[in-house]
């Protein structure tokens, strides 16, 4: 096994010195999930955790972002990790996405790196359904138990109320919400009917255009962003930001995040809350 390993990387080496790029071993577009809608029956789906990290591609060599640029974890991060692809999410627990963007942004391997883990949900060069895919990875890491990394465990959905006190769960807990997976789904790029997100809220991104000055408690520093989305709507996000995000706003031209619960007649989301920086939006 030890042998096969490495003429495995050694051939992907040579891929990666001839010139084929990231882009070039993975898929051209990950396996990306849609939002959940409660007409459809998951029943005896597979749901785990969402976990807001940074997406990550091992390609059996090397550690790519969603982009396909090169991370720089160090070996201790990386020794154990198989010779075939996996896909998964750098994860250093809840609430600190914004850490974990300023770990793996840096381009030398640094020590930061053993505070995350690299939480694994596809195989997505191995043949048959998810549950397939997914035990090569669970079988390597019986074999090749690694501090630094893990198959993120799945549970079988019995019924739409034990997905939602799941939800409630893991939302209490300071979750971001759920992923549900069909177990017998074939990997496919692009956005896929087979892998859903739940959670109690919708969330997308926007682009800042400009910084609008607060009045009352907010006098003197910003009191909303004005933001645009891809097709051009601009409305005001208000809610959501701190007092350290009010005296030092996101750059215009960033992208941020924001929940919202559905939208009116004029595209405009309701109630949108501002959730943070999409720091990762360049990996």
């Amino acid at each position: 096994m030890k042998q096969f390993r490495v003429v495995v990387r050694l051939l992907i080496g040579l891929l990666l010195m001839a010139g084929v790029t990231c882009q070039a071993v993975m898929a051209t577009e990950p396996m990306l999930p849609q939002v959940y809608d409660e007409q459809v029956d998951v029943s005896g789906w597979l749901m785990s955790e969402k976990l807001d990290g940074v997406r990550g591609y091992w390609d059996g060599w090397h550690l790519y972002s969603k982009t396909g640029g090169r991370l720089y974890p160090p070996e201790d991060f990386t020794r154990d990790l198989p010779p075939f692809p996996l896909e998964g999410e750098l994860w250093g627990g809840r609430d600190t996405f914004e850490q974990t963007v300023s770990t793996v942004s840096q381009l030398l391997p640094h020590e930061g790196w053993l505070a995350l883990r690299f939480a694994i949900f596809d195989v997505p060069a191995a043949p048959g359904g998810f549950t397939a895919r997914i035990e090569r990875a669970s079988n390597w890491f019986s074999a090749h138990p690694s501090r630094y990394a893990y198959v993120i465990p799945q549970t079988e959905v019995h019924n739409r109320e034990q997905l939602l006190a799941e939800l409630a769960r893991v939302e209490q807990l300071g979750g971001e919400g759920l992923i549900v997976r069909r177990p017998d789904a074939l990997y496919t790029a692009g956005r896929s009917p087979d892998i859903l997100k739940v959670k109690s809220y919708e969330d997308a991104e926007a682009v800042v255009v400009a910084h609008l000055p607060g009045s009352g408690r907010n006098e003197g520093r910003l009191g909303s962003l004005l933001v645009e989305l891809a097709d051009g709507t601009r409305f005001k996000l208000g809610s959501g930001l701190s007092d350290a995000e009010r005296d030092n706003p996101p750059p215009i031209g960033s992208i941020i995040t924001y929940k919202y619960y559905g939208y009116y007649q004029s595209g405009i989301p309701k109630f949108p809350s501002y959730l943070r920086v999409r720091g990762d939006a360049s990996l």
